[in-house]
């Protein structure tokens, strides 16, 4: 099996040799390619060899760090012109030279990352400059939200947020969002796909340290058009799972005649690497059509004895005066990196429209 890290191969250095020497004089590619491959490169990992291509990179770029950007600006158009695609992750080198070598030019390293995003994603790049210029970075992000290319247009809403998964957090973001919204109202509509989830997400990530902010939002972007209701939706997915009852009365989910019945454990003994089975019936106990939301929630043992929630959705759709459905799922416990599993009783609840209707336990054996 492939490994990410693999993408550093010695096959991509010697083409991507051929291109510097293309584009940086008297670049030397015999030392350029001694110095990736010293002793140590065989056990690195992805993001070290990531660390290890960008330092050596520095040393055959300008000393001047607004001349090494005119010059990664060459590199890139050389790098076109030999076909090398757009998005390819093991350039991600790039933004992190700007990151490094020029945190303490801001002006110069914006022009980069508005030119580099285009060819390479510098979504995590630009975090320490929010962090270190606050207000100043922002104004350019502000400004990137309304560019010509979506890929700089993504990288405003997309770096700005405060939560953004394998990078580092933004505290300042996470306390006080407000910066950041008129980015987001500038891409309420914006036309690529991309960017609109982008905003969602940002949104998702604004709603778990300051729900009221999303709440106001949403009721202001309600029926805009059906693209920004699509984002509003996405974006208040984690207060939707948390059931919180004014995103649910925004979307009209009503528990109270949704009847939950026949809640069935099929498999109380799990083994690691099987599945809990369960079934239970749903019904709209009303005479008019209603949006049902059916999610379940499974209590995961922990190593502490304590019981960690993590809600699991099952459908969303319209259902029928007095329209009953029986529904059968499973839940693995298939052993993945992301979760570690404990033996002993979890517990396993339904919820319709937000509502906990009912739960039972099951074991995790061996």
């Amino acid at each position: 099996m492939s490994l990410i890290k693999d993408i550093y191969s010695p096959s991509f250095y010697g083409k991507f040799a051929d291109v510097l020497a293309e584009a940086v004089p008297s670049f030397d590619k015999k030392k350029f390619i001694e110095l990736i491959f010293n002793k140590d490169f065989n056990s690195m990992e992805w993001k070290e060899r990531m660390k290890h291509t960008t330092r050596v990179f520095h040393e055959f770029m300008p000393a001047d760090f607004p001349e090494a950007v005119k010059t990664i600006e060459r590199i890139i158009a050389r790098l076109r012109k030999n076909n090398f695609t757009d998005d390819n992750l093991a350039f991600i080198f790039f933004p992190d030279y700007v990151e490094v070598y020029g945190i303490e030019d801001l002006k110069t390293s914006a022009k980069a990352f508005e030119f580099i995003t285009q060819f390479i994603s510098c979504e995590f790049a630009v975090r320490p400059f929010i962090v270190k210029y606050n207000d100043q970075m922002i104004g350019y992000m502000v400004n990137w939200s309304m560019h010509e290319s979506p890929k700089v247009r993504r990288l405003a809403s997309e770096g700005s947020r405060p939560r953004l998964p394998w990078a580092m957090a933004i505290p300042e973001l996470k306390k006080n969002p407000r910066a950041i919204l008129p980015i987001l109202e500038n891409l309420k509509t914006d036309p690529s796909e991309s960017v609109r989830r982008s905003v969602a997400n940002s949104l998702n990530d604004i709603a778990k340290d300051n729900p009221k902010i999303v709440l106001d939002i949403a009721l202001k972007w309600k029926g805009i058009s059906k693209e920004t209701d699509a984002i509003i939706k996405h974006g208040s997915r984690t207060l939707l799972k948390q059931g919180h009852s004014e995103i649910l009365k925004h979307f009209g989910l009503d528990g109270a005649k949704v009847l939950v019945s026949d809640f069935k454990i099929l498999t109380p003994h799990v083994k690691i690497g099987d599945s809990v089975d369960f079934s239970f019936s749903v019904k709209n106990d009303t005479a008019e059509p209603q949006v049902v939301r059916l999610e379940y929630a499974v209590y995961y043992y922990k190593a502490n004895g304590q019981l960690s929630k993590k809600v699991f959705k099952i459908s969303e759709k319209i259902f029928q005066p007095n329209e009953k459905v029986q529904i059968l799922r499973k839940q693995s416990f298939r052993i993945i990196t992301t979760r570690k599993f404990y033996i002993g009783q979890h517990k396993l609840s339904v919820i319709a429209n937000g509502e906990e209707k009912t739960a039972a336990a099951f074991e995790l054996i061996d």
